[in-house]
């Protein structure tokens, strides 16, 4: 009998699914839930090998399938593109994208081995090296251009935290009024932050030494590079504190990337991520909590992106 997680149970279809998908002679052997997820529950199969070994793959499942087939094609798509690259991702081993054979719309893919690393601690050794790997993403050149990114925040629907510095946010909210800055598409991969990157997990290297791999690539589309910058710029305000989110556009930039040209162009893109970030910040703090970032209450990221969005303003604006 397979060694199962009760949160990690894995549907019959689903089961006869992937297991369709194994070498012969390999079978399911155990499952286990993978947190941090907000949209899809992952699960880590493992896989007993014909010689008696095991090996790894990894399950998303939607069991909200209102975006599912849209995002599974999009995660689809990119893996297939970054097979090869110098982008350490997951590879492709089967998709379901419409619950054709599954319960729940679902794709299997290869394992990394890696972990998330959201602590403080070595923080001025990550950043350099998160930098260089999103301009390595956005070096990628796809012989098929993704859609276009899709920035679903209006002036209307911002979130103005409790105790916010109510000029600064009104002064912000104004610049997304604005149309968007003429920019040169780049291949984004439009969710880039701490919690979907991977760093090598030998007990023999510090935290933080090397990265293993990037994962969830369902947002994967075309827009500007400041727009993953401006992404992975408000998750570190929010993890570490607001001069750390001011900080990742330098050392992108540090890293060969390149930015929109003027400082009122690079505020749209900054401001406009901080401020979709106050809709849905119990949503995205809660897998910090889980993972042992306890202090990260609700109020206390509120706090921080307060803090965030007034620094900006005053940096760029």
């Amino acid at each position: 009998m397979p060694n199962h997680d009760e949160a990690a149970a894995v549907r019959p279809l689903t089961l006869a699914w992937v297991s369709r998908h194994l070498e012969a002679g390999e079978r399911i052997v155990g499952t286990q839930a993978l947190h941090g997820g907000i949209t899809a529950d992952m699960r880590r199969l493992t896989i007993g090998t014909r010689d008696g070994d095991t090996r790894h793959l990894v399950l998303r499942t939607f069991a909200d399938m209102e975006h599912a087939e849209d995002w599974l094609h999009r995660e689809a798509g990119a893996l297939t593109l970054l097979t090869g690259s110098d982008v350490p991702a997951p590879g492709l081993v089967a998709v379901d994208p419409t619950a054709a054979r599954c319960e729940y719309p679902s794709l299997l893919m290869t394992h990394l081995a890696g972990r998330t690393v959201l602590a403080d601690e070595g923080l001025e050794t990550r950043v350099p090296l998160l930098a260089r790997q999103l301009v390595a993403i956005h070096a990628v050149r796809p012989a098929v251009r993704p859609r276009e990114y899709v920035a679903l925040t209006t002036a209307d629907t911002v979130v103005t935290p409790k105790g916010a510095d109510a000029a600064a946010w009104a002064a912000a909210i104004d610049v997304i009024r604005k149309p968007a800055p003429p920019y040169e598409g780049r291949f984004l991969h439009r969710d880039f932050q701490p919690g979907n990157v991977l760093f090598d997990g030998e007990p023999s290297r510090p935290a933080g030494a090397r990265i293993a791999g990037v994962v969830d690539w369902a947002g994967a589309c075309w827009g500007p590079t400041d727009l993953d910058v401006a992404h992975c710029a408000t998750n570190l305000a929010l993890l570490h504190g607001p001069a750390w989110g001011l900080r990742f556009a330098e050392a992108y930039e540090e890293a060969g990337g390149v930015l929109a040209a003027t400082a009122s162009e690079r505020l749209y893109w900054q401001v406009r991520d901080g401020l979709a970030c106050s809709e849905e910040v119990r949503l995205v703090s809660q897998p910090w909590r889980e993972a042992g970032r306890t202090e990260l209450t609700t109020q206390a990221v509120e706090g921080r992106l307060d803090a965030y969005v007034t620094a900006v303003m005053e940096a760029l604006g």
